[in-house]
Parts: C-alpha cells; structure tokens; sequence
C-alpha cells in the first residue's frame, strides 16, 4: 500500500534549519518513515539565503512570508526553527490552521507564552512536539531504559553541567543570542533547557530551585553588518560600535526534584576548552550512569554488586549495538553515529505520530514545564531566594 504524504513548511534555514533540512532528507532516505515526506515551503526573510537553501535541500518552494505559509491548505505540518522571541506566534498561528506542530526548544520565551501554546496544542487535536533533540541521543535512551529497569536503584542525585567556551571572547559580536527579548535568556535558555528536559526525562519533576547567574562581559562590539534594528536594542544607535548584553553567560543551580532527589547544574558559554560538553550524571543506591554529549556514542554505566569492592568503577557501554535505541536504522556496531541523527530520529517520532494519530514526547506540556522551570530559576536568581514550583 502507497505511504501518506506529510508535505513540510519549515520556519527558518539558518543552523537549526540546516539541520532539520538535512535531517528530513537522513529519515526518508534511510529510516523508512511510515510517510513520504514533501518538503513543501521553506521560510525566511532572505530570499537569496532561501534560494541557496532551498538548491542546497531540495525544498519544492520558498516564501517570505510565514504568515501565507502556515494558512496554506496543501501544507500538512509547520516545523519552526527560529529564535525564540517568534515561536509563540508562529505556533499559534498553525495550530489554528489545523497543523501539526515542531517547535525548536525552548518552546517559548516566557511562561505565559508557553502555557497559551498548550491550550492552543490540546484544542487542535494535532500533533505537537517541542525539540529536545538530545533526549534522542541512543545512549540517553538506553540510560532511560536502565533506569526503567530499576539498574540504578533508589536515585539520589542528579548532577548536569552544559558547558560552552565561544562566548568567553569579550570580541565576539552581539549577536541576538544576547539580546533578551530575541533570546529570552542566555546560557539558562540556549544550554541549561537541555540539561532541565533531560533530567526531567530521566529522573523527575522539579519541586524548588535556588540560582545564582552572572554576565561576565556587559558590553559586546556591534555586528559588522548592524543597523539599528534588527536587536532588541531598539535605542542603541549604529554609531556606537558597542551594544549592552542583557542576558546571562553563566547559571548555577541547586533544586529539589520529585522523590526528594538533589540536583546540581550549570550552564555557561565561558568554560574554556569545552565547546558542547552536556554532561548529566544520575546516582542511585544500585548503579549510576553518565553522559557526556561529546562522547555522545558511548554511556558510562557503574553497577554497585557486579564486582568486588577491589576492582568496582564505572565502565563504558558503546551504545551502538543494534538492540540499542535508534540503532538499528544505522551502520554496522561500533560504528559510531553523530549529533544530526538525534535530530532525524526526532523527526522520524513526530511524524510517526501524526501518521498513528499518537501524542508524542517531548510535547507542548513537556516544553511549557521546562519553562516554568526556567522562569523559577531566573526568579531565583533575580531576588536570591528558593522558589518553588
């Protein structure tokens, strides 16, 4: 029998909607979806960048106007992959439209917005998902199936750190990731958000947070190409060749999760020598395991009763076996795979659940929850209190 066609708009084609370009094409090529996929309209603002893309892809259209493209009745799902400042709208806006819906993470830039998206989710009766693509990574997936199985025990602590260096340049430009009201927050949206929905995925819920951040460069050199607008600094003028940074480079956190769990976490853009370091570690009475995501091929996994105390330790597991998640779509084991696929078996998941008519994880819920978490730590930070959710 003939596969259905999902026909694809997607918002945006600079790094994220490279990726998901790319990984469009790595799912009908080689995970056989339970769908032909159409990449209908590809969006943007620069239609010679969209033109380059668009050859690049192999997208059938492109447009400038969003708007236009979510109200269009051959489009079937809108995928959108821009800052964070236009997710709310544009997901709203197609949701109306009867789409289903792929919003990049976080799902939105405040709490408010958010929770309008999950009211509009549920009422449409579509499909959503918000793209926590590194859930998707085979080895936290079999860390996930570990801890399912009760290998770890009573858990205790979690501990997770995203660690960055590109920012610790005070000659890198202000781009928008500084820029509030395009980013929402620095490195506690654009990292520490992964490192909350994993451990939410992992371990639990969050019941209370005390934060700490801190801007360690307050003033950036304007982009070559600034204007005046195009940042949220609307009064910065284009004579000036520095711009105020509004967000943060760096966020600690203790919380309290569900079960009465500890957790600890960092995010920053200023650890030297680490350029994508998202490392989390879950410690329980039976085993721990620990993930770095540039090793994101192999799962670091310590049994309390397998060995005698002398020779006890953690030992890696290459999650590249075919009975381990997603690997099956995959090479040969020990074969390792890279940090697009994690984006192609979302993809793969969202639209398998618009074919079955099945809700899928992590959806508008799961991103608006990390969103209340992001808001309590923000606030924490702000007033230097406990807050709980």
């Amino acid at each position: 029998m003939e596969k259905p066609t999902v026909r694809i708009a997607l918002i945006g084609y600079r790094f994220m909607g490279k990726l998901h370009s790319h990984a469009y094409n790595m799912v009908q090529q080689l995970m056989d979806p339970p769908c032909r996929i159409e990449l209908a309209v590809l969006c943007g603002r620069d239609s010679s960048a969209l033109k380059a893309a668009q050859e690049a892809w192999g997208w059938r259209e492109i447009s400038t106007d969003w708007r236009a493209v979510v109200a269009r009745t051959d489009i079937d799902a809108v995928d959108i992959a821009v800052p964070g400042n236009a997710h709310a709208e544009i997901a709203l806006a197609a949701l109306a439209k009867g789409k289903h819906v792929l919003c990049e993470k976080p799902l939105a830039n405040t709490l408010a917005d958010a929770e309008a998206m999950v009211d509009a989710a549920e009422a449409s009766g579509k499909v959503h998902m918000v793209g926590f693509n590194y859930r998707r990574a085979p080895a936290v997936q079999l860390a996930r199936r570990l801890i399912d199985e009760g290998r770890l025990g009573k858990i205790f602590q979690v501990r997770g750190t995203y660690l960055q260096d590109w920012a610790a340049d005070p000659n890198v430009p202000l781009t928008w990731r500084f820029d509030r009201s395009v980013a929402g927050s620095g490195s506690l949206g654009d990292l520490l958000t992964h490192v909350l929905d994993m451990t939410r995925f992992l371990v639990g819920d969050f019941e209370e947070v005390t934060a700490l951040s801190h801007t360690f460069v307050a003033r950036r050199p304007l982009p070559a190409n600034f204007s005046g607008t195009g940042l949220g600094h609307a009064g910065q003028a284009a004579s000036d060749s520095f711009g105020s940074v509004d967000v943060d480079d760096v966020t600690a956190v203790l919380a309290r999760l569900e079960g009465g769990v500890i957790g600890v976490f960092e995010a920053t853009r200023f650890a030297t020598g680490f350029k994508n370091a998202l490392c989390l570690e879950v410690h329980g009475d039976r085993g721990a395991i620990r993930f770095d995501l540039e090793r994101m091929n192999e799962l670091d996994y310590y049994a309390v009763e397998t060995e005698e105390p002398t020779r006890q330790g953690f030992r890696r597991i290459l999650a590249t076996h075919p009975d381990h998640p997603y690997m099956q779509y995959w090479w040969p084991e020990g074969h390792i795979v890279g940090y697009d696929v994690t984006f192609a078996h979302e993809i793969h998941d969202w639209l398998s659940a618009i074919i079955r008519s099945q809700p899928v994880s992590p959806d508008f819920t799961d991103g608006m929850r990390c969103q209340a978490v992001v808001d309590a730590i923000a606030s924490s930070a702000q007033k230097r209190v406990t807050v709980s959710l």
